[in-house]
């Protein structure tokens, strides 16, 4: 059985995901096994908050063959009554 820690691995931090801080939307590297509700729990345990919707990373390959990345990313939401996730406070 996995833990809510083998589920998220690390926060994604770039400029994108910090000025989503804003909207109270973070971007996690998730196990590339995990599913949205595995994801959405984890989030729940670890952090303390309240997940409003989990998505996952879009990727457009067009007319070009190419290779997929091999990380896992996922976008979390949280609800609007939901408090901050601690570990981003302050980079901003």
């Amino acid at each position: 059985m996995r833990t809510a820690y083998d589920i998220i691995i690390r926060p994604i931090i770039t400029e994108k995901s910090m000025e989503a801080i804003e909207e109270k939307k973070y971007v996690f590297e998730v196990a590339p096994s995990a599913n949205k509700i595995e994801i959405r729990k984890a989030i729940e345990t670890i952090f303390g908050v309240k997940v409003q919707s989990v998505q996952g990373k879009t990727k457009r390959m067009g007319v070009h063959v190419g290779k997929r990345s091999d990380m896992k990313k996922a976008y979390i939401q949280l609800t609007a009554d939901s408090k901050a996730i601690e570990l981003f406070e302050g980079m901003v």
